[in-house]
C-alpha cells in the first residue's frame, strides 16, 4: 500500500448495508420507471402530432428534393446574356431593381425602428405597473398583465391586416402592428426584470416619503435601465424581420415586392430580395450585439 494513501474506510456489516442497498435500488427503480413513462408520453405525443399534421416520411423522401431544386432555380438566371447560369455571373441582371428595393428596405427599417421605439416605451411603463414587488394593487396588475398577454398573443400579421383594413395600405399599419406586439412582449420582459431588483433602494425611497413615480424614477429605473436597453436592441433586430413579412398584407416595406415576386414566380427577384434582407439583419445583429455587450460591461463595472 502506498505511503501517501489515506486510511481505508471501514466496511459496513451486511445487516446494515443490505437496507441501504435495497433503498438505493428502490429509488433507482422509481427513476427508471419515471423515465420510461416520460419517454413513452413524449413518443405518444410525437406520434399524435405527426398524425394530426399528416406527416408522411414516404412523402418527405419522395418530395424532399423539391426543396433543394427550388433554391437551385432561385440561383439560376432566367433572362439576360447569362441566362441559365448562376445569378452571380450577372449581378446587374440579378439586382436590376436595387434602387427601388433599397428604398423599400429603408421603409422596412423605419417601420421596425418606430414600432420598436413606441412599443418599448409603452412596454416600459406597463412593465413597471405589472411588477408585483412595486405595485401593491392586485386588480391593476391583473388588468395590465392580461392586456400584455393579448398584445403579444395576437400575431403581428393579424394586427397589420386589421390596420390595413382600417387605415389603408402603407407603413402606418406596419408601425402600429409592430408597436402593439412589441409592447406586449417587452412589457412581460421588463416586468420580470423589475421583479428581480434589489428592494433596498425602493424601501429607502418609500421611507423617505417618495411618491410612486419618484420611487420608480430614482430607485427602480437606474437598476433596470441597462437590461431594458439590451432587450430593446434585441427586439429591434426581431422587428426588422417581422416588418419584412408585414408587407405581405400591404403594410409597407420590402415585403410587398417579395410577396409579389413569390406569387408571380420571379425566382431571381425572390433570391435578390432575400439576400438584401439577410444582409441587413446580419449587419443589425452584429451592431446590436456589440451595443448589448457594451451595456452589460457598463452594468458590471457599476
Amino acid at each position: 500500500m502506498s505511503a501517501t494513501a489515506g486510511p481505508a474506510l471501514p466496511r459496513l456489516p451486511g445487516e446494515r448495508l443490505s437496507p441501504l442497498l435495497e433503498a438505493y435500488e428502490t429509488v433507482r427503480r422509481a427513476e427508471r420507471r419515471r423515465l420510461r413513462l416520460g419517454s413513452g408520453a413524449v413518443l405518444a405525443l410525437l406520434l399524435l402530432a405527426g398524425w394530426v399534421a399528416e406527416f408522411s416520411p414516404v412523402l418527405l423522401w419522395e418530395k424532399g428534393g423539391n426543396f433543394f431544386s427550388y433554391f437551385d432555380r432561385l440561383l439560376t438566371l432566367e433572362a439576360g446574356a447569362h441566362a441559365g447560369q448562376r445569378v452571380w455571373m450577372d449581378p446587374a441582371e440579378w439586382f436590376w431593381g436595387l434602387p427601388r428595393w433599397l428604398r423599400q428596405l429603408g421603409d422596412t427599417l423605419l417601420i421596425a425602428y418606430v414600432g420598436t421605439l413606441v412599443g418599448c416605451g409603452i412596454g416600459f411603463f406597463l412593465g413597471l405597473l405589472s411588477a408585483e414587488n412595486i405595485v401593491r394593487s392586485a386588480p391593476l396588475r391583473w388588468a395590465v398583465k392580461r392586456c400584455l398577454e393579448f398584445c403579444r398573443t395576437v400575431p403581428e400579421i393579424v394586427f397589420a391586416l386589421i390596420f390595413v383594413i382600417a387605415f389603408g395600405l402603407g407603413p402606418l399599419a406596419g408601425v402600429l402592428a409592430v408597436a402593439i406586439h412589441t409592447l406586449g412582449a417587452q412589457g412581460k420582459l421588463f416586468s420580470e426584470i423589475v421583479e428581480n431588483i434589489d428592494m433596498k433602494p425602493v424601501e429607502g425611497a418609500v421611507a423617505a416619503g417618495a411618491s410612486w413615480p419618484e420611487m420608480a424614477r430614482f430607485a427602480v429605473v437606474p437598476q433596470v435601465l441597462p437590461g431594458f436597453l439590451s432587450y430593446a436592441l434585441l427586439r429591434f433586430e426581431i422587428n426588422v424581420r417581422g416588418a419584412a413579412v408585414l408587407g405581405f398584407v400591404g403594410a409597407g416595406g420590402i415585403g410587398q415586392d417579395l410577396v409579389e415576386a413569390i406569387r408571380k414566380f420571379y425566382y431571381n427577384d425572390v433570391a435578390a430580395l432575400l439576400v438584401l434582407i439577410i444582409l441587413t439583419v446580419t449587419l443589425i445583429d452584429l451592431g446590436t450585439s456589440w451595443l448589448r455587450r457594451r451595456l452589460l460591461e457598463a452594468e458590471h463595472r457599476r
